[in-house]
């Protein structure tokens, strides 16, 4: 697990990220592209 996940997740799960923000969080790696899917449920997208 990365070690911003946990923080990534709390502030999207609090509706203040959107599913952009945490898009943002991989391109900076912060999170996985697996972790993304773990918390928005959909694939990650690098397009």
């Amino acid at each position: 697990m990365s070690k911003r996940y946990e923080y990534v997740k709390r502030l999207y799960d609090n509706h203040i990220w959107g599913k952009s923000r945490v898009h943002k969080a991989v391109e900076y790696e912060w999170i996985t592209p697996e972790e993304y899917e773990t918390i928005v449920g959909e694939p990650y997208d690098n397009a």
